[in-house]
Protein backbone atom coordinates (compact mmCIF):
# COMPACT_ATOMS: atom_id res chain seq x y z
CA UNK A 1 0.00 0.00 0.00
CA UNK A 2 1.07 3.71 -0.92
CA UNK A 3 2.16 5.65 2.01
CA UNK A 4 1.28 9.28 1.03
CA UNK A 5 0.15 9.10 -2.90
CA UNK A 6 -3.03 7.69 -3.93
CA UNK A 7 -2.99 4.41 -5.72
CA UNK A 8 -4.18 6.34 -8.81
CA UNK A 9 -0.80 8.68 -8.15
CA UNK A 10 1.41 5.51 -8.25
CA UNK A 11 -0.53 4.91 -11.55
CA UNK A 12 -0.08 8.00 -13.33
CA UNK A 13 4.14 8.23 -12.06
CA UNK A 14 4.29 4.74 -13.61
CA UNK A 15 2.50 5.22 -16.74
CA UNK A 16 2.47 9.68 -17.30
CA UNK A 17 6.05 9.77 -15.29
CA UNK A 18 5.01 12.62 -13.28
CA UNK A 19 2.62 12.98 -9.85
CA UNK A 20 1.05 16.16 -8.96
CA UNK A 21 -0.03 17.75 -6.57
CA UNK A 22 1.34 15.90 -3.39
CA UNK A 23 0.56 17.74 -0.04
CA UNK A 24 3.71 16.78 2.37
CA UNK A 25 3.24 20.17 4.70
CA UNK A 26 1.15 22.96 6.09
CA UNK A 27 1.75 26.04 4.29
CA UNK A 28 2.66 27.28 7.68
CA UNK A 29 5.97 24.88 7.60
CA UNK A 30 6.31 26.17 4.14
CA UNK A 31 6.69 29.81 4.90
CA UNK A 32 8.85 28.25 7.76
CA UNK A 33 11.37 27.28 5.37
CA UNK A 34 10.77 29.90 2.94
CA UNK A 35 11.74 32.06 6.54
CA UNK A 36 15.09 30.33 6.61
CA UNK A 37 16.10 30.37 3.16
CA UNK A 38 15.56 34.04 2.66
CA UNK A 39 16.99 34.42 6.46
CA UNK A 40 20.47 32.30 4.68
CA UNK A 41 19.88 34.37 1.51
CA UNK A 42 20.15 38.10 3.31
CA UNK A 43 22.70 36.76 5.49
CA UNK A 44 25.27 35.32 2.60
CA UNK A 45 24.36 38.35 0.52
CA UNK A 46 22.09 35.58 -2.27
CA UNK A 47 22.43 32.09 -2.49
CA UNK A 48 23.79 31.05 -5.84
CA UNK A 49 27.58 31.92 -5.74
CA UNK A 50 28.54 29.68 -2.73
CA UNK A 51 26.23 26.71 -3.58
CA UNK A 52 25.46 26.91 -7.13
CA UNK A 53 22.11 25.60 -6.02
CA UNK A 54 23.40 22.16 -5.50
CA UNK A 55 23.26 20.26 -2.47
CA UNK A 56 22.93 23.07 0.06
CA UNK A 57 21.60 20.58 2.48
CA UNK A 58 25.37 20.08 3.19
CA UNK A 59 25.60 23.61 4.12
CA UNK A 60 22.52 24.95 5.44
CA UNK A 61 20.09 23.39 8.40
CA UNK A 62 16.89 24.11 6.66
CA UNK A 63 17.51 22.52 3.51
CA UNK A 64 18.97 19.28 5.27
CA UNK A 65 15.63 19.62 6.97
CA UNK A 66 13.58 19.69 3.86
CA UNK A 67 15.76 16.57 2.09
CA UNK A 68 14.42 14.53 5.27
CA UNK A 69 11.37 15.74 5.63
CA UNK A 70 9.09 12.64 6.32
CA UNK A 71 6.35 13.00 4.02
CA UNK A 72 8.32 14.00 0.83
CA UNK A 73 9.97 10.52 1.74
CA UNK A 74 7.27 8.63 2.25
CA UNK A 75 5.92 9.74 -1.05
CA UNK A 76 9.31 9.42 -2.87
CA UNK A 77 9.02 5.51 -0.83
CA UNK A 78 5.73 5.13 -3.12
CA UNK A 79 7.63 5.70 -6.50
CA UNK A 80 11.15 4.50 -5.56
CA UNK A 81 11.06 1.88 -3.12
CA UNK A 82 12.44 1.76 1.03
CA UNK A 83 16.12 1.89 0.18
CA UNK A 84 16.21 5.60 -0.50
CA UNK A 85 19.77 8.00 -1.02
CA UNK A 86 19.74 11.60 -1.81
CA UNK A 87 21.83 12.76 -4.75
CA UNK A 88 21.11 16.34 -5.20
CA UNK A 89 19.37 19.25 -4.42
CA UNK A 90 19.25 22.32 -6.74
CA UNK A 91 16.93 25.91 -6.26
CA UNK A 92 15.09 27.05 -8.97
CA UNK A 93 14.27 30.81 -8.03
CA UNK A 94 12.47 33.25 -10.13
CA UNK A 95 12.20 36.52 -8.61
CA UNK A 96 9.56 38.31 -9.90
CA UNK A 97 8.95 39.13 -13.71
CA UNK A 98 11.90 37.86 -14.36
CA UNK A 99 13.14 36.93 -17.60
CA UNK A 100 14.73 33.36 -16.11
CA UNK A 101 13.47 30.24 -17.71
CA UNK A 102 14.09 26.24 -17.85
CA UNK A 103 13.92 25.09 -21.41
CA UNK A 104 12.67 21.81 -22.10
CA UNK A 105 14.95 19.04 -21.13
CA UNK A 106 15.59 15.04 -19.44
CA UNK A 107 17.11 16.13 -16.40
CA UNK A 108 19.59 12.51 -16.55
CA UNK A 109 21.08 13.70 -20.23
CA UNK A 110 24.18 15.02 -17.94
CA UNK A 111 24.13 13.32 -14.66
CA UNK A 112 26.57 10.28 -15.41
CA UNK A 113 23.83 8.20 -13.66
CA UNK A 114 23.35 4.68 -14.30
CA UNK A 115 19.91 3.99 -14.33
CA UNK A 116 16.68 5.50 -14.25
CA UNK A 117 15.42 4.58 -10.74
CA UNK A 118 16.23 8.21 -10.16
CA UNK A 119 13.19 10.78 -8.65
CA UNK A 120 12.75 14.44 -7.97
CA UNK A 121 10.66 15.74 -5.63
CA UNK A 122 9.79 19.39 -6.45
CA UNK A 123 8.87 21.43 -3.31
CA UNK A 124 7.40 24.53 -3.74
CA UNK A 125 7.93 27.34 -1.03
CA UNK A 126 5.66 29.83 -2.60
CA UNK A 127 3.34 29.42 -5.34
CA UNK A 128 4.23 27.58 -8.54
CA UNK A 129 1.06 28.79 -10.89
CA UNK A 130 1.32 29.37 -14.97
CA UNK A 131 1.53 32.87 -14.04
CA UNK A 132 5.03 32.72 -11.91
CA UNK A 133 6.44 30.07 -14.14
CA UNK A 134 5.21 26.09 -13.12
CA UNK A 135 7.02 23.16 -14.24
CA UNK A 136 4.99 21.76 -17.85
CA UNK A 137 5.81 18.52 -18.18
CA UNK A 138 5.08 16.08 -21.86
CA UNK A 139 3.33 13.36 -20.18
CA UNK A 140 4.69 9.48 -21.15
CA UNK A 141 8.61 11.00 -21.82
CA UNK A 142 10.27 9.22 -19.38
CA UNK A 143 9.58 6.02 -21.70
CA UNK A 144 11.92 7.33 -23.99
CA UNK A 145 15.55 6.71 -23.79
CA UNK A 146 17.95 9.63 -22.60
CA UNK A 147 17.92 11.84 -26.03
CA UNK A 148 20.65 14.29 -27.24
CA UNK A 149 20.67 17.58 -25.85
CA UNK A 150 21.74 21.34 -27.32
CA UNK A 151 23.79 23.44 -24.93
CA UNK A 152 22.20 27.16 -25.58
CA UNK A 153 24.51 28.64 -22.62
CA UNK A 154 21.47 30.91 -22.63
CA UNK A 155 21.95 33.53 -19.50
CA UNK A 156 18.34 33.26 -18.67
CA UNK A 157 18.11 29.76 -19.10
CA UNK A 158 18.32 28.60 -14.91
CA UNK A 159 19.95 25.02 -15.88
CA UNK A 160 23.43 24.31 -15.86
CA UNK A 161 24.33 24.01 -19.58
CA UNK A 162 21.03 26.45 -20.78
CA UNK A 163 20.43 22.47 -22.24
CA UNK A 164 17.24 21.71 -24.69
CA UNK A 165 16.52 18.22 -26.43
CA UNK A 166 17.03 18.33 -29.42
CA UNK A 167 14.50 15.76 -30.66
CA UNK A 168 10.81 17.52 -31.39
CA UNK A 169 8.30 17.32 -28.83
CA UNK A 170 4.72 17.88 -28.95
CA UNK A 171 4.38 20.77 -26.33
CA UNK A 172 0.78 21.05 -26.79
CA UNK A 173 0.67 17.78 -25.40
CA UNK A 174 2.34 19.20 -22.14
CA UNK A 175 0.60 19.55 -18.92
CA UNK A 176 1.09 22.37 -16.30
CA UNK A 177 2.10 21.16 -12.83
CA UNK A 178 0.89 24.45 -10.40
CA UNK A 179 1.75 24.12 -6.54
CA UNK A 180 0.95 25.64 -3.31
CA UNK A 181 3.15 26.34 -0.97
CA UNK A 182 3.63 22.56 1.38
CA UNK A 183 3.14 20.98 -1.95
CA UNK A 184 5.24 18.82 -4.11
CA UNK A 185 5.17 16.99 -7.03
CA UNK A 186 7.25 14.03 -8.49
CA UNK A 187 9.01 13.50 -11.65
CA UNK A 188 11.11 10.69 -12.94
CA UNK A 189 14.75 11.42 -14.35
CA UNK A 190 13.22 11.20 -17.86
CA UNK A 191 10.66 12.96 -18.37
CA UNK A 192 10.39 15.95 -20.56
CA UNK A 193 10.03 19.14 -18.74
CA UNK A 194 9.96 23.07 -18.53
CA UNK A 195 9.13 26.08 -17.49
CA UNK A 196 8.43 29.47 -18.46
CA UNK A 197 9.89 33.44 -17.19
CA UNK A 198 7.77 34.19 -13.86
CA UNK A 199 5.17 37.19 -14.94
CA UNK A 200 3.78 37.34 -11.17
CA UNK A 201 4.34 39.68 -8.35
CA UNK A 202 5.69 37.12 -5.99
CA UNK A 203 8.83 35.19 -5.89
CA UNK A 204 8.65 31.55 -7.06
CA UNK A 205 10.73 29.54 -5.01
CA UNK A 206 10.96 25.70 -5.61
CA UNK A 207 13.59 22.94 -4.04
CA UNK A 208 13.94 20.30 -6.35
CA UNK A 209 15.53 17.21 -4.37
CA UNK A 210 16.87 14.67 -6.22
CA UNK A 211 16.71 11.23 -4.79
CA UNK A 212 18.52 8.02 -6.39
CA UNK A 213 18.00 3.93 -5.15
CA UNK A 214 21.01 2.56 -3.85
CA UNK A 215 21.84 0.39 -6.85
CA UNK A 216 22.32 3.40 -9.37
CA UNK A 217 25.78 4.05 -10.33
CA UNK A 218 27.74 7.24 -11.03
CA UNK A 219 29.54 6.35 -14.46
CA UNK A 220 31.46 9.81 -14.74
CA UNK A 221 33.63 10.34 -11.80
CA UNK A 222 35.03 8.03 -9.19
CA UNK A 223 33.87 9.14 -5.35
CA UNK A 224 30.81 11.05 -5.87
CA UNK A 225 28.32 11.16 -2.79
CA UNK A 226 25.12 10.88 -1.52
CA UNK A 227 23.13 10.69 1.74
CA UNK A 228 21.28 7.75 2.94
CA UNK A 229 17.90 9.18 3.98
CA UNK A 230 15.76 5.82 4.46
CA UNK A 231 16.69 2.55 4.03
CA UNK A 232 20.29 0.14 3.95
CA UNK A 233 22.28 0.63 1.28
CA UNK A 234 23.42 -2.86 0.07
CA UNK A 235 25.51 -1.44 -2.68
CA UNK A 236 28.18 1.12 -1.40
CA UNK A 237 28.66 3.15 -4.84
CA UNK A 238 28.62 6.44 -3.40
CA UNK A 239 30.65 7.62 -0.57
CA UNK A 240 27.66 8.50 2.56
CA UNK A 241 27.36 12.02 3.39
CA UNK A 242 27.10 13.40 6.77
CA UNK A 243 25.07 16.75 7.00
CA UNK A 244 25.89 19.10 9.00
CA UNK A 245 24.22 20.00 12.71
CA UNK A 246 24.97 23.76 12.37
CA UNK A 247 24.76 26.15 9.58
CA UNK A 248 28.12 26.38 7.08
CA UNK A 249 30.21 23.45 9.48
CA UNK A 250 33.76 23.89 8.26
CA UNK A 251 34.07 20.27 7.93
CA UNK A 252 30.75 20.08 5.45
CA UNK A 253 31.82 22.93 3.81
CA UNK A 254 35.25 21.26 2.59
CA UNK A 255 32.86 18.40 1.49
CA UNK A 256 30.82 20.41 -0.28
CA UNK A 257 33.44 22.20 -2.30
CA UNK A 258 34.94 18.50 -3.15
CA UNK A 259 31.83 17.43 -4.18
CA UNK A 260 30.65 20.94 -6.15
CA UNK A 261 34.14 20.31 -7.89
CA UNK A 262 33.49 16.93 -9.03
CA UNK A 263 29.86 17.67 -10.05
CA UNK A 264 30.78 20.55 -11.89
CA UNK A 265 33.46 18.08 -13.80
CA UNK A 266 30.37 15.90 -14.87
CA UNK A 267 27.62 18.58 -15.35
CA UNK A 268 29.82 20.32 -17.59
CA UNK A 269 31.84 17.41 -19.56
CA UNK A 270 32.32 17.98 -22.64
CA UNK A 271 30.55 21.19 -23.03
CA UNK A 272 31.69 23.89 -25.67
CA UNK A 273 31.62 27.66 -24.46
CA UNK A 274 31.31 29.47 -21.24
CA UNK A 275 28.76 28.11 -18.92
CA UNK A 276 26.46 30.87 -17.36
CA UNK A 277 25.82 29.05 -13.70
CA UNK A 278 29.26 27.77 -12.91
CA UNK A 279 32.34 29.25 -11.87
CA UNK A 280 33.88 27.91 -15.36
CA UNK A 281 32.32 30.81 -16.95
CA UNK A 282 34.37 33.13 -15.37
CA UNK A 283 37.72 31.26 -16.82
CA UNK A 284 39.46 32.70 -19.18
Amino acid sequence: MPRILTDAQVRGYETDGYACPVRVMSSGEAAEFRRRFEAYEAENDGWYELSKGQKLYLLQTWARDLVQHPKILDAVEDVLGPDILCWGQSLFIKDAHDPGYVSMHQDGTYWGLSQPDVVTAWVALSPATEESGCMKVVPGTHAMELQAHNDTLDKDNLLTRGQEIAVDVNEDEAVFMPLQPGEISLHHVRLVHGSAPNRSDDRRIGVAVRYIAPHVKQKEADKDSAWLVRGEDRYGYFVHETPPEADMDEAALAEHKRIMALRQGVLYKGVQGKPAHTDLAKQP
